[in-house]
């Protein structure tokens, strides 16, 4: 019943009206992100949805709506999705987004580092999804490397299959930078992002920089035409 429900919400736009994107957002929610570092990711997410330039972004092309899912992922079990896909067509949905990512409170702390499997998790949510969107894209957060579960780059053809993209924004300390072969960074540019246009981006450790990096990240994703190329720390 549940999930008639939601469909009928997804589906209950004007027939006019087409997703032209659907975009999971995956923060890090593993043991190696503290309380403070987990503020940041989720409170300057929320922040970024409240920014004008955001809701324009989301609101760019009329009779296209963006479907947005936020969800946190840790180990192997441990992915939840913050809430049901946020339909977002008028700018009072992009602010009811931030909204709940405001109420949301942290569910895990003491798992270790899945990608992999959080990129299987989040192809069921696509999966699932009763409308066909023209652009699906993660955005993934994370400080670690994986250590439970398969690996991510094991995912790339399923992905590739479905038409996904995977998009980064990798958290290092900022000793790795000079450690190119064993950096969070570089695990994550060349064994993570995957798909048309996919990028990373850098956020040092403690990443105050954070809800920026998050904002100028939704800017790209959300625009029309994707630019395309990674992105270099």
């Amino acid at each position: 019943m549940k999930a008639a429900i939601i469909a009928l919400c997804l589906a209950a736009a004007p027939a006019s009206a087409s997703c032209r994107l659907a975009l999971a957002l995956g923060m890090d929610i593993s043991s190696s992100v503290n309380a403070a570092e987990y503020e940041l990711q989720l409170r300057g997410m929320a922040r970024a949805f409240r920014e004008p330039d955001i809701i324009d972004a989301v609101l760019a092309i009329p009779d296209q709506y963006v479907l947005v899912l936020p969800y946190e992922w840790s180990g192997r079990l441990q992915q939840e999705a913050i809430g049901e896909w946020a339909r977002l067509e008028t700018a009072a949905d992009v602010v009811a987004l931030a909204d709940r990512l405001d109420a949301h409170t942290r569910r895990y702390e003491n798992f270790s580092t899945g990608i992999g499997q959080s990129l299987i998790w989040v192809q069921q949510q696509f999966d699932a999804l009763p409308v066909s969107c023209d652009r699906l894209v993660v955005d993934l957060s994370g400080d670690g490397i994986t250590n439970d579960g398969p690996d991510a780059i094991d995912q790339w053809p399923d992905l590739a299959a479905r038409g996904i993209t995977v998009n980064a924004l990798a958290i290092v300390e900022p000793t790795q930078i000079d450690h190119a072969d064993q950096d969070v960074a570089t695990h994550y540019r060349n064994e993570v992002i995957t798909g048309p246009g996919a990028f990373m981006l850098v956020a040092r450790i403690g990443f105050e920089d954070y809800p920026e990096l998050i904002r100028g990240k939704l800017l790209r994703e959300l625009a029309p035409q994707m630019l395309i190329g990674a992105v270099e720390p």
